[in-house]
């Protein structure tokens, strides 16, 4: 998206013009930015969050966003129910799901995404023991609660949060580039996941 471009001179103008009137704008001021506030998921009670199975990305919190990179983005990307999208590594598909992602300059990829479907607490069962079983990934012994029904996943590196929100099916992983620290890759996931389940919420 580009910002439309005005010359300096109209807009001095303008400013000149309300000023010597001494008019007000009836516009409204601008939506702020969300803010970050990091929260560790265990300090987060999730049981009482309800989502929405809708759009929800330029709900979270830019500051969340750096936290979960550990640096700047230099890319990033959204879809939505309908599109057609990467839905894995060398995986295009249509999606069944709103979602984005955030590269960081070193690689780093933090993800978030819904279900556009409802998912019934059967389904969520199902979905977790997937997600446990997908090669190459195991799940975490002693992670925080999700949600309900909610499965906490490692592959390699990356580590993943799935949990059902009412009947909303949300997700969120950050896969840092190089990173030894597991235990701090925990919290630091868990933290992302807080700021998704936020932006998400429908309260």
């Amino acid at each position: 998206m580009f910002a439309v471009r005005r010359p300096a001179a109209a807009l001095v103008g303008a400013v000149l013009a309300l000023t010597l009137l001494g008019c007000t704008s009836d516009e409204p001021d601008p939506p702020e930015k969300p803010q970050a506030t990091s929260t560790a998921l265990s300090d987060f009670a999730t049981d009482g969050v309800s989502v929405t199975r809708g759009e929800f990305c330029a709900r979270v919190a830019p500051g969340a966003v750096t936290e979960a990179l550990a640096g700047e983005v230099a890319d990033s990307d959204t879809w939505a129910n309908g599109d057609r999208t990467r839905l894995a590594d060398g995986v295009r598909d249509v999606a069944h799901e709103y979602g984005c992602s955030w590269t960081a300059t070193d690689g780093t990829v933090a993800s978030a995404w819904v279900f556009a479907p409802p998912v019934t607490p059967a389904g969520a069962s199902a979905l977790a023991k997937a997600a446990s079983r997908v090669e190459g990934c195991q799940p975490v012994a002693g992670a925080p609660a999700y949600g309900a029904r909610s499965t906490a996943v490692r592959c390699g590196d990356e580590i993943a949060f799935h949990g059902l929100f009412g009947d909303a099916w949300l997700s969120c992983s950050v896969a840092p580039v190089g990173t030894a620290d597991r235990e701090g890759l925990l919290d630091r996931g868990g933290r992302w996941c807080v700021a998704v389940a936020q932006a998400a919420s429908t309260d």
